[in-house]
């Protein structure tokens, strides 16, 4: 019997009788982050981060039975020790390590290795069975320094700037948005945020965590004060023809599908900037390997070739079947 089995409601322990972002309604819920495919309505009491926390009341409502714990901190159930260590895909999020007699596991949730500047630092956890995801397990998978993307954002925005036009980049209303904001340089100019994304911005303020100034968008305003300026979107904000209300613009998507060839054409947009909050190729390889796990699970994602990649090189991996989307889950 493993401790983690892989049942129809998500991921269990049995033993603790706790979830692992489960994606139904179950009595103990533990979740790594509160991205909509990771953390759902509906369980009766729920486990986070204190930095998730706030995002997690903010998205299932306030009314949540939702235990707080600090990065570190060990919680025992039935002689399972839990604990929330930083997984660095975005503000609060956890890999999950769970360990009874001596047996450990660690469950990842989405997790990215380049230290971002805002999220809590990726921390390796060592364990016996590593829970992978593998979003983008592909060999052309391979990210640029974040500070040299950022470098293009700020250059695209100036020379918009210069043409009159605004600037409109979708990023998911958590954790890309806010990456954005401490990335880019706000002396260029006004930047204005999708309702989404400036929800999520006030409850992040209220952390004490520092972002720059941003303007709640109102479609109603007038062309001419969007010009120049830097405009954050949802990615479902996208589509349809509000962005005509904006007067003369440039589109811009950044995510790591940029890395895929004709991704920025299919989405029709003028520039795309490689940036993901997950782990790239050699990220995932990277982590597999330092965790000395002897077990390798891999979800949401590809799959099929990593699982193979991974059995080719000597690893005792398999393929979990979850409802997770392989990207941010947002359901905007």
């Amino acid at each position: 019997m493993s401790l983690i089995d892989f049942t129809s409601n998500g991921l269990y322990c049995a033993q603790a009788d706790v979830y692992i972002d489960p994606w139904k309604p179950v009595k103990n819920a533990l979740i790594t982050h509160g991205h909509a495919d990771h953390a759902r309505a509906g369980s009766r009491k729920y486990m986070a981060t204190l930095s998730a926390s706030p995002v997690l009341k903010l998205r299932l409502g306030s009314h949540i039975d939702l235990q707080s714990v600090a990065y570190g901190e060990v919680v025992t159930i039935n002689g399972v020790s839990i604990s929330f260590h930083p997984a660095g895909h975005i503000i609060g999020s956890a890999q999950i390590r769970l360990e009874y007699k001596g047996e450990i596991w660690v469950v990842s949730g989405d997790y990215k290795t380049e230290d971002d500047g805002i999220s809590e630092a990726f921390e390796l956890v060592k364990c016996h069975a590593f829970i992978s995801e593998c979003t983008f397990g592909l060999p052309v998978f391979k990210w640029s320094k974040q500070s040299e993307v950022f470098d293009d954002i700020n250059e695209w925005w100036r020379a918009n700037q210069a043409d009159g036009k605004a600037s409109i980049i979708s990023a998911y209303s958590l954790g890309k948005a806010q990456r954005l904001l401490n990335g880019i340089n706000p002396e260029i100019g006004k930047i204005f945020a999708h309702a989404a994304i400036e929800n999520v911005n006030d409850v992040i303020r209220k952390q004490r965590i520092k972002l720059p100034e941003t303007t709640r968008l109102d479609i109603k305003s007038k062309a001419k004060e969007f010009a120049g300026s830097l405009v954050i979107v949802p990615p479902s904000a996208m589509s349809g023809d509000w962005t005509k209300r904006l007067g003369s613009h440039s589109l811009a998507d950044a995510s790591g599908w940029m890395g895929m060839r004709g991704t920025r054409r299919r989405k029709s947009v003028d520039r795309g900037f490689v940036l993901s909050d997950h782990a790239d190729w050699d990220g995932l390889l990277d982590t597999i390997k330092k965790t000395g796990a002897e077990k390798i699970f891999v979800t949401h994602g590809y799959t099929d070739i990593f699982c193979k990649y991974l059995q080719g090189i000597g690893y005792d991996a398999h393929i979990v079947s979850t409802e997770y989307n392989g990207d941010d889950g947002e359901g905007e």
